[in-house]
């Protein structure tokens, strides 16, 4: 985690704090944790406001006073006054070299000549051509921020860009796209969209579709589809759950067809060990047990949390976990813990009504696996014709890791394990 952002304050500004109490609750790339206070005192300035994204690990967010005495003190405090970020210059050699002329080179234009009296020199910050004068601290805090610095107007010496001015154009930044915004509404061409409405993306979703976007053009994909006879499986699933319905201990527990998926694939991992692996680039590692991530779509985004040792639990373990690990992902309490690992990633769609469908690989890991919905169809048989129940898979791999041999044998000890569950108790 390098940037994460302030969701709630759990206290104001005045309100004593003891070590241990929430302070806040911060937004990471995974979920929502709370940041809890390190010492005793009380909160005299709240210097990251709720809402904030984009804040840098290490940054100042609030002020503690020892002294309830002290809290008035920091009542207009903020960190770039105080200097307590790299965000702002740390000593005055620092700001007289932001603010000092930077030498500017001769810009050739056509039919120009340099008359030998300085004319040949820019009075611009920006030299034609494409180069931009900036201050070293200008240039590593525009880089931070993801601004661009042919946009922003520079106040220092011949237009030079300052820190100041990326600062300012960061704070001005809302405006100008409400600006930008309210221009395009109003544009003729307007009339031939409907009308929208543009939705901020959290932290999570960010995360999430830089990674994808990542793993898709980095790792090698292939995929596999096999389908699956899921007749005798749920046989099986109807008789375990009558039995956990009668059984008084167990607290209204029900397996479902995606617990049945997570053991067949956990052992299928231990079957073929050559799926259960991740590629590090300079070695390929193999684990001896398969922790399974998880795919549980929530209000913030996708969360994958992780069913350890997956190949060792029974299916009425398997279904506690997942309940607990679900819950706590869609109230934003997953930790990190929960999700940090994972061996092998499951996608399941089948819920949605989907048939099939191909799933992203989940760097490190070198395959996941898409299942789909339950299915009625007729096949033909020795004896004539047959309904039976049919589930579609595909596995997605990374070809770096796992060949398309070895994955069709991992694709068949799961189908295997599925089409005679009774297997998977040997």
């Amino acid at each position: 985690m390098t940037r994460g952002g302030i969701v709630k304050w759990h206290a104001a500004v005045g309100a004593k704090i003891a070590s241990g109490d929430a302070l806040a609750d911060v937004e990471t790339d995974k979920a929502t944790m709370v940041m809890e206070a390190t010492e005793d005192g009380y909160l005299a300035a709240i210097l990251v406001k709720e809402g904030s994204v984009d804040v840098e690990v290490g940054r100042a967010v609030c002020v503690i006073a020892e002294e309830e005495r002290d809290v008035g003190a920091f009542s207009s405090y903020s960190v770039e006054a105080n200097a307590t970020t790299n965000a702002a210059p740390t000593n005055d050699a620092e700001k007289g070299r932001e603010n000092a002329p930077t030498p500017t080179t001769k810009a050739p234009t056509a039919g120009r000549t340099d008359d030998g009296a300085g004319s040949g020199r820019s009075k611009s910050a920006r030299v034609e051509g494409e180069r931009v004068f900036a201050s070293p601290l200008a240039r590593r805090l525009a880089a931070d921020r993801g601004a661009r610095l042919e946009n922003i107007r520079g106040s220092g010496p011949n237009g030079r860009i300052i820190a100041d001015d990326v600062r300012s154009a960061r704070e001005d930044a809302p405006a100008v796209a409400a600006a930008v915004h309210t221009i395009i509404a109003e544009h003729p061409l307007s009339k031939f969209f409907p009308e929208f409405e543009d939705a901020s993306v959290n932290a999570i979703k960010r995360i999430t579709a830089q990674r994808l976007t990542e793993s898709k053009q980095q790792v090698p994909h292939f995929y596999l589809t096999v389908d699956i006879r899921m007749d005798k499986c749920m046989d099986i699933r109807k008789t375990l759950n009558q039995q956990l319905a009668d059984d008084k201990t167990a607290a209204g527990a029900k397996i479902s067809v995606n617990d049945f998926i997570i053991k067949a694939s956990a052992r299928s991992l231990l079957a073929v060990p050559d799926v259960n692996a991740s590629w590090l680039g300079d070695k390929i590692r193999k684990y001896k047990k398969a922790d399974i991530s998880v795919a549980v779509q929530t209000e913030r985004g996708l969360m994958v949390p992780i069913v350890r040792s997956a190949c060792c639990l029974g299916l009425k373990s398997i279904s506690s976990e997942v309940k607990a690990l679900a819950g706590r992902a869609r109230d934003g309490a997953l930790t990190p813990q929960d999700m940090t690992g994972g061996t092998f990633t499951i996608s399941n769609l089948g819920m949605f009504g989907v048939k099939s469908f191909a799933a992203i690989v989940n760097p490190p890991q070198a395959a996941i696996l898409a299942v789909g919905g339950t299915r009625k169809e007729v096949v033909k048989t020795d004896a004539g014709y047959e309904e039976v129940l049919v589930m579609s898979a595909t596995l997605s791999c990374d070809h770096r890791v796992v060949d398309g041999a070895v994955g069709a044998q991992w694709l068949s000890a799961f189908k295997g394990y599925l089409e005679d569950p009774m297997t998977m108790l040997l």
